[in-house]
């Protein structure tokens, strides 16, 4: 339950936060309003980015744009505390890998309850199980269940470390001014309305966005005509870390429910109601518990923590950049909450617009870039819009012989593989690959593999120096050059004629194959030793093989032979100059 108003933090804290430090209370936080000096000044301060919104993917858009060249931020919410509630609750190792490179990613881990299997049941009997990640190999979990609450206190924990970024709390948006230079906004406080001019606008201010609304902008998509009871409960339970989906369950006839642990012993149920419940009435301990009960048997002690009723629509934005304001999340866009895919598409579009971003307001990249943003994300989100809406078509069908499909497809996938394919209890999250990008730089040799350009970077154990480590970890916020070197290679003197010239930093690393002992690589070049051959079996790599990465750690382009001009060219292209 929720806990007593603790004393709001200082203005500016800075802490870091070890293994030994207890996570506050972040439900009772509350953030004291500030007033500002620019609510005094004769004419409207200057910002170079004012991010709307301080739920997830404001906070992540805030600390990657802080650490992509120190860009500094200005964060706006109109509230005064963080999230109530589990919400958004599973977390994908996509999302925990941004978060290592945002550097919050540990805290996620540790705290959080990782997982990779799952179990569907239909009626009284389980139908059969899934792992959603069997190979070895990769230093994050599948996923990880942890509270929305603690995500953001975590992302902005981080926040409160980089001096890039300011916080304004009940701070709300409620004019908005774009023109071909920039942004004025208006902002109210307690203490009255000012005004404020920013280069650039990331509106990540949710479902019911108010930049959307007062640009006169609209989502469009279909809504669900279903309700969906949500309750945390704090119970002590033998349930393994698994995600369990009961289609039709004896406890729970001619519905659906999903039970996820989290953290500090809460358990989420998720009951479905059909689209007949009265919201106001079920939320009321006297329904809720039974059903809870129904669920667990009798015996169970549980406390019921917190409760909502919600239905939802699958929809979007036609396009996520209008000008100077470029929208992120739900803001731009709504799926299901089967599947994981709102929160963590949404950190995904905080990511893709950071690095380019950064890169337009540093003048190193034109700024037809940020074109490029809708261009990938808008696909991604009709990508997770599908899936989506077909999750929940078989989640919740609406006809008889929906249903009578549904319940024979489950019969039959307790025995036939082919069956279990069908059966859809929320396609989990996965990455977009962004075939079709703009940015991407064509393959001109045969590969085979899944990390075509457009991908998310694989990770894989390696070894640094005499430290074993992870790959994703060495690629940093910048551009990154991987080259695959043989046992007895050095690293080629191209690969340090790359690195300076365009004004856009690229690391360079050089892969060497398990066991091999190079002599010490020029200045500028990180050795990293495949210990275990999976990041060039995972790349269909080669000695040769040269990968371009993006900021965002998706490949752009790739080749069997480093050859420079190449290099160059896809790096202009990858940036909006080509």
């Amino acid at each position: 339950m929720l806990g007593c108003r603790g004393p709001p933090p200082m203005r500016g804290m800075r802490r870091r936060w070890g293994p030994a430090m207890a996570d506050p209370d972040y439900q009772s936080l509350v953030f004291s309003y500030v007033r500002s000096p620019d609510q005094d000044a004769a004419t409207p301060a200057h910002h170079p980015v004012v991010v709307v919104g301080a739920g997830p993917v404001g906070l992540a858009a805030a600390v990657d744009l802080a650490h992509q060249g120190g860009v500094r931020v200005l964060l706006l919410d109109e509230d005064e505390r963080l999230s109530t509630g589990s919400r958004a609750i599973c977390f994908a190792k996509r999302t925990l890998e941004i978060f290592d490179r945002l550097g919050c990613g540990d805290r996620m881990v540790a705290k959080g309850v990782g997982w990779k299997t799952g179990k569907v049941f239909f009626r009284d009997a389980p139908v059969y199980a899934f792992d959603l990640l069997p190979e070895s190999g990769h230093e994050r979990p599948a996923f990880i269940n942890l509270q929305q609450y603690y995500v953001e206190g975590y992302l902005l924990d981080r926040a409160r470390e980089l001096p890039e970024i300011e916080i304004r709390w009940k701070n709300r948006v409620s004019g908005i001014a774009p023109d071909s230079d920039g942004v004025t906004l208006t902002v109210t406080t307690p203490e009255g309305d000012y005004r404020l001019r920013a280069d650039w606008v990331v509106a990540a201010d949710g479902t019911r966005s108010g930049v959307r609304a007062l640009m006169g902008l609209e989502s469009k998509g279909r809504v669900f005509r279903d309700r969906f009871l949500i309750a945390d409960v704090r119970m002590s339970a033998p349930f393994p870390a698994e995600r369990w989906f009961w289609f039709d369950p004896p406890f729970h006839p001619g519905q659906s429910v999903l039970l996820h642990r989290q953290p500090d012993d809460v358990w989420r149920i998720d009951f479905q109601l059909g689209w007949d419940a009265d919201p106001a009435e079920e939320r009321k301990p006297e329904r809720v518990i039974p059903r809870i009960r129904a669920l667990l048997g009798e015996g169970v002690d549980f406390s019921l923590l917190w409760v909502s009723v919600y239905t939802f629509a699958c929809q979007r934005m036609e396009r996520f950049r209008h000008g100077r304001v470029l929208f992120a999340g739900d803001a731009a866009h709504g799926v299901s909450p089967f599947g994981a895919r709102g929160a963590n598409s949404g950190i995904q579009d905080a990511e893709n617009l950071a690095w380019k971003l950064a890169l337009v307001l540093q003048g190193k990249a034109p700024e037809r870039l940020l074109d490029s943003y809708d261009a990938e994300r808008v696909p991604a989100a009709d990508e997770n819009i599908l899936n989506s809406t077909r999750s929940t078509d078989f989640i919740t069908p609406k006809s008889e012989a929906s249903r009578t499909f549904r319940d024979a497809v489950l019969r039959l996938a307790r025995d036939c593989a082919f069956a279990r394919r069908l059966v859809n209890s929320g396609r989990l999250s996965v990455p977009a690959t962004l075939r079709d990008s703009p940015l991407n730089t064509p393959d001109e040799e045969p590969f085979t593999g899944a990390m075509v350009p457009g991908a998310p970077i694989t990770d894989a154990p390696m070894r640094l120096g005499d430290r074993p480590c992870w790959f994703l970890r060495q690629t940093g916020n910048a551009f990154a050059l991987v080259h695959f070197m043989g046992a007895d290679d050095c690293p080629p003197e191209a690969m340090c004629s790359l690195a300076t010239g365009s004004g856009i930093p690229l690391r360079l690393l050089a892969i060497t194959p398990a066991g091999a002992r190079p002599p010490p690589a020029p200045r500028g070049i990180t050795l990293i030793e495949d210990t275990e051959g999976l990041l060039a079996a995972r790349l269909d790599a080669r000695p040769g093989t040269t990968y371009l990465l993006r900021p965002d750690q998706h490949v752009c382009a790739r080749w069997r032979h480093l050859d420079p001009p190449r290099v160059r060219a896809a790096m202009a292209r990858a940036t909006g100059h080509a």
